[in-house]
């Protein structure tokens, strides 16, 4: 059997303490909280990133997968990952490395994917059918690394060294946006356009006092990356204000006449996160429920080429109009 060495007794080891419970439950949770939020949860603000993003990218790097590189396995890199930096399990490490190469996900993805990466309704092939390397815009998140351009903390095990944040010379928090549900607390930002941002970087950093109104004449509103049409922007002032807000998007659609006696709504972008099937699925399900009146068929003509596409076929005798204002309802 292995020898342990004896810890040192506590301070009060053999005496009884009376303590507050309120208060040592109070402690102690905020203790996990922070625990949870630190390691896994929430992303640090200065490079946008949650721990397993980053340890993904820092991994992929120094395995030398640029995007001038050849792609790799996928399984090859959770592995690296899950052996070195994040014992968390190889699910956890696989979904945030797909998600940062959707480009429906991220303004800017991270991760140049080969292979089938799911769509916003259907899920990633496994990890050992897919390949990757880091896409372009990484490289100016992990550029200088080896220049003690960050500092670096021992791994769960001691034995490797793993940086605490990225160089990230792109605003990624604000440009990709960043969710997650911690203990306690919570957060959900949406993505912004790089440009926009920069330029209201530059503009900050010229004139420190520049108030919220001058900003936002760069950065109107968030910019998502499946489109579709942004309303209330009060909500986004007050997000961008005081940290907590809230804005509606709606699909970007046309009426067009789709067969000689037939006209329809051709649905060309959905709002942010929202998949074309899902969609279709809730519109049959109102219509044979006789809550949605006047369409007659839903046809997904979405591919790669073209893009999204969805077709809704108004019953004659309905007006396009009207029955678009009860799919906004």
């Amino acid at each position: 059997m292995a020898k342990t060495t004896p810890s040192k007794p506590a301070h009060n080891a053999g005496k009884i303490v009376d303590i507050d419970v309120a208060n040592e439950m109070q402690d102690s949770f905020l203790e996990y909280a922070y625990s949870v939020i630190y390691s896994r949860a929430l992303p640090d603000a200065r490079d946008g990133l949650k721990p397993v993003q980053r340890r993904i990218l820092h991994t992929m790097a120094s395995m030398g997968l640029r995007s001038d590189k050849g792609h790799v396995k996928s399984a090859r890199v959770v592995g690296e990952v899950m052996g070195k930096l994040h014992p968390h399990g190889d699910s956890a490490i696989y979904d945030a490395l797909v998600r940062m190469a959707q480009s429906w996900s991220l303004r800017l993805p991270f991760v140049d994917g080969h292979g089938n990466f799911g769509s916003l309704d259907e899920g990633p092939a496994a990890y050992r059918y897919t390949e990757a390397r880091l896409a372009s815009p990484a490289s100016a998140m992990v550029d200088s690394l080896d220049e003690d351009t960050v500092d670096f903390a021992p791994n769960y095990d001691g034995r490797e060294l793993e940086p605490t944040v990225l160089p990230s010379a792109i605003p990624n928090l604000l440009v990709n946006g960043a969710s997650g549900i911690a203990v306690g607390m919570a957060t959900n930002m949406p993505p912004h356009n790089l440009r926009e941002v920069v330029a209201a970087a530059s503009h900050l950093l010229a004139h420190p006092k520049a108030t919220l109104d001058e900003l936002m004449t760069f950065v109107p509103g968030p910019d998502l990356p499946t489109g579709g049409i942004i309303y209330g922007l009060d909500g986004i002032r007050e997000a961008y204000e005081g940290g907590k807000g809230s804005f509606k998007v709606r699909a970007k659609v046309d009426i067009e006449q789709i067969s000689p006696r037939r006209q329809g709504i051709v649905v060309r972008e959905l709002p942010y996160q929202v998949g074309p099937e899902r969609v279709i699925e809730r519109i049959k399900e109102l219509v044979t429920n006789k809550k949605l009146q006047g369409i007659s068929d839903v046809i997904d003509l979405t591919d790669y080429e073209s893009g999204l596409e969805l077709v809704i076929e108004i019953k004659n005798g309905f007006h396009p109009e009207a029955v678009l204002d009860q799919l906004y309802k």
